[in-house]
């Protein structure tokens, strides 16, 4: 059973139910945090939460609601005693030519990967401040850089999002909040799984796929040392990162990498064992 220490934090996780956030908080945990998943879906992330053990409880939380983070932060603190940490992990996406995606389709990513993260950091910087220490860490995405065919919207709202957490980090470079962003690469979860199934979105899979227990190792590593960016992997993400700066560039060679994708989806369709679960 893992043990609290002075070092102990407590964490809020959003996305908790599955996937990447509950490998988040599931590595937090073993780490001797406490943490409150949140998630949209009650059932599942009550479940998780009880598997966890006694250092996990869990909330129902649709970001989009300001009343609805002020109702998980006062849970959290009621249960574990303030919020030192927030890790904005939720988001979706709809996959598609953006021609060929319905408003609401386009709507829903805006409001929950940008304004849904937008009203959490907001919620947590007056509480933090409040109480004069705090994280805030959102995970964002190498799309934040790098503009993809099928992700429109999906990487207009994380280059949104990266360039929103790093104006209020500068803004509130003189207050007690630390602000780290973490940008993972396309990782093997039920999202995922669900694109297979769109041939637009096959420049998805032209490069390796991460587990999300290694995206949950560079999130919970970030609770400890609070860097202030972290791209994964490291070097072929600083690879990405450069790319994304020349659009030319990218129109060169982007359908190259798309053709790589589909090949890839082709074999990974036709295998046994394709994953059929996970956030």
């Amino acid at each position: 059973m893992p043990q609290t220490s002075e070092k102990s934090r407590v964490i809020l996780v959003t996305g908790a139910a599955g996937g990447i956030g509950a490998a988040i908080a599931e590595l937090a945990i073993a780490r001797g945090h406490r943490v409150m998943l949140t998630d949209v879906d009650e059932e599942a992330v009550l479940a998780r939460a009880r598997a966890l053990g006694e250092h996990a409880a869990a909330h129902p939380l649709d970001i989009r609601s300001p009343a609805e983070w002020s109702r998980a932060f006062d849970a959290a603190r009621a249960r574990f005693g303030v919020v030192d940490v927030l890790v904005n992990n939720a988001g979706i996406t709809h996959t598609g030519n953006a021609r060929d995606l319905r408003p609401q389709q386009h709507r829903d990513i805006v409001e929950i990967n940008l304004l849904g993260t937008v009203t959490g950091v907001c919620t947590a910087l007056e509480r933090m401040t409040a109480q004069g220490h705090g994280h805030i860490i959102n995970v964002c995405s190498m799309t934040s850089f790098l503009p993809l065919p099928g992700y429109a919207t999906y990487g207009g709202t994380k280059h949104g999002l990266r360039a929103f957490h790093h104006s209020v980090a500068m803004e509130e470079r003189d207050g007690p909040v630390d602000f780290t962003i973490v940008h993972p690469p396309s990782t093997r979860t039920g999202m995922l799984v669900q694109e297979m199934a769109d041939p637009t979105s096959a420049i998805a899979f032209a490069e390796k796929s991460y587990a999300p227990e290694r995206i949950a190792a560079a999130v919970v590593d970030a609770v400890a040392t609070r860097p202030v960016e972290v791209v994964f992997p490291a070097f072929a993400g600083r690879v990405q990162r450069i790319a994304g700066v020349f659009p030319r560039l990218m129109r060169r060679v982007i359908p190259l990498v798309e053709a790589k994708g589909r090949r890839q989806r082709e074999r990974l369709l036709s295998a046994p064992g394709i994953p059929s679960s996970g956030n």
